[in-house]
């Protein structure tokens, strides 16, 4: 994609002479806004925070790169994959097929193969619900005729949906981004379970509150982790604005839904124990957390927005900072692959970083204010830049946060957000459940289930900071 062409808007002298102070500064004013959108007209989510999305799928890529001459599909000489079959065993029912005349000649066949053929067909059950019926007896006493019903047995539901009817409701909606209407309808249609929108809600709420206790313990540990990715995206709550937040540890991930994109978040969930490293965009309110790493390709986002714009002198800088970024990258996948170790990729950064913050006060002290804000900013902050180099487990990327947030971002889009709090806290609590099992390698359907049986016996849930 070519950068848009700017215009260069200069005003004659003799009708400049003629200006009085105050349409001056009006004039200058849509003279900067005219440049403010004219910047944006070039955006893409290659120079730009836009997100992928929002580029037609069609849209040819830029770089101009030659189209692979390779057909599409396996290439030859690719490893084969496919399934495996299953020990005999470990079959439902086994069928044993044996010719009775010979192919050719008709005669009479007997005996057994040793190693037959094996074909093995996977089916589905039928799907039919279990229902237990409880028929609680109603007794008069003989001696004072008071009647006593009989108590349910512990761990019974007060209602007709059982633990494993309510999460899978709950994963389908949270995690498979089915809407309410269509989650009753393969209830009903599929599994042969009766289910309308408003059962539907019900079965959320109880798998909220089984679930809210790990998610509560998962938020007070945030503050004691050496390292959490941070980021956010806008949504809609009551057809209001909101945003929706993830914090990525090592080992767990928590989302919130809160109704603004202020610091307020990072104080309550961070808040002032934390004493680890942020890793983040370049957005102010994550400064509180004092110690980041900004996200390297953010910053080779904002590089190739320089690259793109009209300015020559913004450009050789672009170019310059990218190339840089790029070497940055290269020796990090070393390091990541194990190639290299950590002193290694210290001393090979050594000169990358002397040239990049070489280059920002070339920007700084350019005069240019294509460049000022950007470069000021980023030597005033260098620190942020390379803390990648020093503590482990801090990436230069912000990838595990983006990563984070990509099913949320396709469930939106699916659901236009939520109606309510009540909602809003079941969609950061399942997303918190379902990342979190990820990272762990654990059955997300198997934790509520379980969840939600020790609701049901008023326990409170196995917690989520480890697999015990």
């Amino acid at each position: 994609m070519s950068s848009p062409k700017r215009t260069s808007i200069t005003i004659p002298p003799e009708l400049e002479a003629e200006m009085s102070p105050a349409v001056r500064a009006f004039v200058d004013m849509l003279l900067s806004r005219i440049e403010e959108l004219e910047s944006k007209t070039g955006a893409t989510p290659q120079n730009s925070s836009l997100p992928p999305s929002t580029q037609h799928p069609h849209a040819r890529p830029s770089g101009g790169k030659q189209k692979s001459k390779r057909k599409r599909g396996g290439q030859p000489g690719h490893k084969k994959h496919e399934r495996s079959l299953i020990p005999t065993k470990d079959c439902d029912d086994v069928q044993s097929l044996k010719p009775t005349e010979c192919r050719r000649c008709g005669q009479q066949l007997s005996g057994s193969d040793p190693e037959p053929l094996r074909h093995q067909v996977w089916e589905l059950p039928e799907i039919k619900p279990l229902v237990t019926e409880y028929q609680r007896h109603r007794l008069e006493c003989p001696c004072c005729g008071e009647t006593t019903c009989a108590e349910l047995p512990p761990g019974v539901p007060p209602g007709q949906s059982g633990p494993r009817l309510i999460a899978f409701t709950a994963l389908l909606m949270a995690y498979y981004r089915q809407s309410k209407r269509r989650t009753a309808q393969f209830l009903s249609t599929l599994l042969g379970q009766p289910c309308c929108g408003a059962l539907t809600v019900k079965m959320q709420t109880i798998a909220t509150a089984a679930v809210r206790p790990a998610y509560d313990e998962l938020v007070a540990q945030l503050p004691a982790q050496a390292h959490v990715n941070a980021d956010e995206t806008p949504m809609k709550q009551q057809n209001g604005k909101a945003w929706l937040w993830t914090f990525v540890a090592r080992a767990f991930t928590v989302f919130t839904i809160r109704p603004t994109r202020e610091a307020t978040a990072v104080d309550d969930f961070l808040t002032d124990a934390f004493s680890g490293v942020v890793t983040c965009d370049r957005a102010k309110m994550y400064w509180r957390a004092e110690r980041l790493q900004w996200c390297w390709a953010h910053l080779k986002r904002d590089f190739q927005k320089l690259i793109d714009c009209g300015d020559s002198q913004a450009r050789r800088l672009g170019y310059d900072l990218r190339r840089q970024t790029c070497k940055l990258f290269e020796h990090w996948a070393k390091f990541r692959d194990g190639e290299i170790s950590r002193a290694a990729l210290q001393r090979r950064m050594a000169p990358v970083r002397r040239e990049v913050e070489r280059l920002l006060l070339r920007g700084l002290a350019s005069g240019n204010k294509s460049l000022v804000g950007t470069c000021r900013e980023l030597y005033e902050h260098r620190t942020w830049l390379w803390m990648f180099l020093y503590h482990d487990g801090v990436e230069p990327t912000n990838n595990a946060g983006e990563r984070s947030l990509r099913h949320a971002v396709i469930w939106r889009k699916l659901s236009f957000g939520t109606q309510s709090a009540a909602g809003s806290r079941f969609v950061e609590t399942m997303l918190t459940v379902v990342e979190t099992c990820r990272q762990q390698r654990r059955s997300a359907y198997e934790y509520l289930v379980d969840a939600i049986e020790n609701h049901f016996n008023r326990q409170i849930p196995r917690s989520l900071l480890s697999r015990a």
